[in-house]
């Protein structure tokens, strides 16, 4: 994905936990981050805690979701999905993407990997790999002072 181009549709997921979200929801009212990850990837359960702060912490501001790609046929165990993310405190919707439809739609190559959309669903930040949390935080917030200035 190239920065502007539009969200792509979230669909193709194989389940869903803690909820169901479609695009459209996302997009109107505020920026939102997606998060690719994979239950055996090391960087991306050290990256959790990081995560669940910028949901807890932009609640009413940002939506976060997080997309599950597998990288390994263990990795296609939902219940194994389910469990790690019970273990890291994962609240926020997860696509399974267990036939990588979403991660094609994203041309997403890496885990973990975020994509930050302003508020009316334009892509305005990218990042993959486990380093950088302070670049990220700093673009979600840029983003969501813009989204702020606009209303």
């Amino acid at each position: 994905m190239k920065l502007r181009e539009p969200m792509p549709e979230l669909t193709g997921a194989t389940a869903c936990l803690n909820g169901e979200v479609t695009r459209e929801q996302l997009i109107g009212e505020k920026p939102t981050l997606i998060h690719f990850w994979s239950v055996s990837c090391h960087l991306c359960k050290e990256a959790m805690p990081q995560i669940n702060e910028f949901r807890d912490q932009y609640k009413d501001r940002l939506n976060v979701i997080s997309v599950h790609i597998p990288r390994s046929e263990n990795d296609l165990n939902i219940e194994l999905v389910k469990k790690t993310a019970e273990e890291h405190g994962i609240t926020q919707p997860i696509l399974i993407d267990n036939e990588h439809k979403i991660k094609e739609a994203f041309d997403n190559q890496y885990v973990p990997a975020y994509y930050v959309f302003d508020a009316e669903g334009k892509l305005r930040h990218y990042q993959a790999g486990g380093s950088g949390m302070k670049m990220l935080i700093k673009r979600v917030n840029r983003v969501l002072e813009e989204s702020e200035q606009n209303e």
